[in-house]
């Protein structure tokens, strides 16, 4: 049997600190970073997806950023195909894939053996379902899988329609519910995995979220949103990503700027929650609490511990 690969997976909810992290454990052990975030993927989408921007790269090449333009598609199936492609082509350079990001059904779709494929469709049953969600509202939907499957309901936000119809399909094909189907599949990991997790005290994480999305403001958050808006993207994957919807509400006059904003503010601090819970449930995680960080001293510590792990858990040692 020949030997996995190995790869490190840094997960944790949107402003724990993952992407400064990341860029020193790449400088340590040679690694390239793959972005796990579903959203990165999109162009045009810098400040509200908090990509990482050129300079903060530091010459660590980065992989699945700015790969699709903003009214594409795409789907978990495509991210996995992708994302191991880029293990395999990493590896083969000898060097380090690290899987970087806060989307928990993408990173566990590429390192857990999911077979994508063997999942049936009805493609006349969600044609259907399409035509309702257009008649009724995206809320019809979701109230109907929320009653069918509301495990599967509680990962998937309401406006992704895409989502909620296929969970629908799934059930409708198959009589089992998405949750189900999902537990059936085979939960062995693929490859050689430190699964790293960054946690941090709630309070301490939710004022992070805040000042972030002030800081996305200050860099042009309104501008990027309201450059797509004009280009009359709507009814598309990727403004269903927070820091567009919100402000989507207030360019079509429904609330205020203000209220746009604290929406904003609210919609990531729930999210950060559904990442966390999702991540537990579903992963084996070593979790560490960066809580303390800002202190660069306990900074330090924790890199020493992270690094230990993962040369412990890789049999890997450092190039520095």
């Amino acid at each position: 049997m020949s030997e996995k690969e190995k790869v490190v997976v840094l997960i944790g909810p949107t402003a724990v600190g993952k992407t400064k992290l990341s860029i020193l454990l790449a400088k340590k052990y040679n690694a390239e970073i793959i972005s796990g975030d579903s959203m990165q993927i999109y162009k045009c989408m810098d400040i509200g997806t908090a990509k990482i921007k050129k300079e903060e790269m530091e010459n660590i090449p980065h992989h699945l950023i700015d790969i699709r333009n903003p009214e594409d598609p795409f789907s978990v199936a495509e991210f996995q195909e992708m994302v191991r492609s880029k293990v395999s082509e990493i590896t083969s350079k000898g060097k380090l894939p690290m899987i970087v990001g806060g989307t928990g059904l993408y990173i566990q779709s590429v390192i857990y053996d999911y077979q994508f494929s063997e999942t049936p469709s009805d493609e006349e049953f969600r044609n259907i379902l399409e035509r309702r969600a257009e008649q009724e509202g995206n809320g019809a939907l979701y109230k109907e899988l929320t009653d069918i499957d509301p495990a599967s309901a509680e990962n998937i936000h309401p406006h992704n329609v895409r989502r909620v119809i296929r969970a629908l399909e799934i059930y409708h094909c198959t009589g089992k519910t998405m949750s189900e189907y999902q537990k059936n599949q085979s939960p062995e990991l693929l490859y050689d995995t430190a699964l790293i997790g960054l946690a941090m005290d709630r309070e301490k994480l939710y004022e992070r979220i805040n000042l972030r999305v002030d800081i996305m403001m200050e860099e042009g958050l309104i501008e990027e949103v309201k450059s797509l808006f004009d280009q009359e993207l709507k009814d598309c994957q990727s403004i269903q990503a927070i820091g567009y919807k919100e402000l989507y509400e207030y360019f079509n006059g429904r609330v205020s700027l203000e209220d746009a904003i604290g929406n904003l503010k609210q919609n990531s601090r729930r999210f950060a929650k559904r990442q966390l819970t999702w991540f537990r449930n579903k992963m084996n995680v070593e979790w560490f609490d960066m809580s303390n960080t800002a202190d660069p001293n306990e900074f330090e510590k924790k890199f020493a511990e992270i690094s230990a792990h993962i040369e412990g858990k890789l049999k890997i040692k450092s190039n520095t």
